[in-house]
């Protein structure tokens, strides 16, 4: 990680303090030393979204270049060696990594550190809960990337003496993750002071506590196979008071970034900078995701595909939907050019809202859980499929055909698949539901697809070059705790 940098520039400002009022007679009144909360978070909440949606730097797009096209929601019409073929770029996994600590982790302690400071002058106990969760939203981004990372020691730095933090296993990541979710949700007061610079519920607190609560159901039902006691209690604690326990009800409560006009110089839609902006056009629909929505001749039977792509612009399915097949080589791959459709413009909109949490995939988890018997609620686990599947269309103003689901039984097949459906473009949730669960069940690759690692989507990243060479010894302990080595098909923690 690179707060191993912070020391030999620790060292620098000891040794540099030398005469008495030097420090005042050089003082910059430009540069103050405090950075206040209020500049940290939005910087925090947008470089955590635009790594996990998108990002502008190629090969570092963790979604665009990973999650999207290992879930075969879209797939390369050139460059198909940026992740359509299962083995990520060292670009990525580094780029991510560092991205994720250094750009969004830090910053978030940091404002942690100075918000929840009693006698300090940010001290705001709303702004510190909010960081804390957001704090943990984007550990689990990281954990379920890796798994063992990271996490008691990571953001101590050099104030407490740790340039080389352990990891913690994923069941430990968890563990605290879940218990810091529910500490921040019982802290936020909506009679309490004002969060500034909220560029993510603009400073509603409510919208925190659920979003809070939402994601501790999202964890616990991840960790539910593993630790099903426990799974079973939170959901019981949070379903059951829901005053105390507030959770995303509907589609208006749900969890979405609002990027700005590109203007203002700030948290702009990534896909609008990759796609409209910097005028890529490298990814086309994939023929699964195609084939689950069509009739098979290009004609829609689910209405949000026409959301997701647009029209072939040639071929035999001109002005009709038809995908490309993922992992082809250049030569294959770009014959798909104009003749597979390619991502919806909906998603390319300058500020286009982006999902993280959606009261759609809040009654999917629901359902799941009242399928494996973690929750027993009002609900069945039919009623809670229909409300996922129902509330997914409604995202996008459509309206759920009447015969949808009719004579399908919920199985945990139907239920992962049409949740796949749902999480369209969140690509890393998917990846990390199918990794879990192992739905949806994805066809044979095309006989012409050159996958690498061994064929199969990768079970995680591996870690980066960096940690090996500046925290070797945690690192390796790390791999350890994995259970596995330190490859893209070692399973994850929670998986099933």
């Amino acid at each position: 990680m690179k707060l191993h940098i912070l020391l030999p520039f620790l060292l620098f400002l000891t040794a540099a303090s030398c005469d008495e009022g030097f420090e005042e007679l050089n003082a910059n009144p430009n540069e103050p030393e405090l950075v206040p909360p209020a500049t940290l978070f939005p910087l925090a909440i947008r470089e955590a979204v635009q790594r996990l949606h998108g990002h502008n730097t190629r090969n570092e797009r963790l979604n665009l270049d990973g999650g999207m096209l290992w879930m075969q929601y879209f797939a390369r019409n050139q460059y198909v060696n940026e992740g359509d073929t299962y083995n990520p770029a060292a670009t990525l996994r580094a780029g991510t990594w560092d991205g994720f600590y250094t750009e969004s982790l830090v910053n978030l302690q940091t404002v942690i550190n100075l918000t929840g400071a009693a006698d300090g002058q940010y001290y705001n106990p709303n702004f510190e809960a909010a960081a804390i969760i957001m704090r943990e939203y984007v550990f689990s981004v990281v954990t379920d990337t890796w798994g063992a990372i990271p996490y008691t020691q990571a953001l101590k730095g050099s104030t407490a003496g740790n340039l080389a933090p352990v990891y913690d296993s994923q069941a430990e990541v968890y563990a605290g993750m879940l218990a810091n979710l529910k500490a921040a949700s019982e802290q936020l007061d909506p009679a309490g002071p004002a969060i500034d610079k909220d560029i993510l519920f603009d400073g509603d607190i409510m919208m925190w506590k659920r979003f809070a609560n939402s994601l501790r159901l999202r964890l616990a039902n991840r960790q539910a196979a593993q630790v099903p006691a426990e799974s079973r209690a939170i959901f019981a604690e949070i379903m059951d008071n829901p005053t105390q326990y507030p959770v995303i009800t509907s589609n208006a409560e749900a969890a979405f970034f609002h990027p700005a006009v590109r203007q203002s110089g700030e948290n702009s839609n990534a896909w609008y900078e990759a796609m409209v902006i910097d005028g890529r056009e490298d990814w086309s629909i994939s023929t699964t995701l195609v084939a689950a929505m069509t009739d098979g001749n290009g004609n829609p039977t689910d209405p949000r595909l026409e959301v997701y792509a647009e029209p072939a612009l040639a071929g035999n399915f001109a002005g009709k939907y038809a995908g490309a097949p993922n992992g082809l080589p250049e030569g294959d791959a770009v014959a798909y050019y104009t003749t597979a459709s390619r991502p919806g413009s909906y998603f390319m909109g300058e500020t286009q809202i982006i999902p993280l949490l959606t009261f759609a995939e809040l009654n999917f988890i629901l359902a799941e859980a009242a399928l494996d018997g973690d929750y027993t609620g009002m609900a069945g686990a039919g009623d809670y499929l229909d409300a996922g599947i129902r509330a997914s269309f409604e995202q996008y103003g459509l309206s759920m055909p009447d015969n949808y689901i009719a004579g399908r039984g919920v199985s945990k097949e139907t239920l992962m698949t049409e949740k796949w459906k749902a999480l369209f473009p969140q690509g890393v949730e998917a990846w990390t539901e199918y990794r879990r669960t192992g739905y949806p069940v994805l066809p044979a690759p095309d006989p012409r697809a050159v996958m690498e690692n061994e064929g199969k989507v990768p079970t995680r990243l591996r870690y980066p070059e960096s940690e090996y060479s500046l925290n070797g010894a945690n690192v390796t302990a790390g791999v350890s705790l994995n259970g596995g080595p330190d490859t893209k098909l070692t399973p994850l923690w929670w998986a099933e």
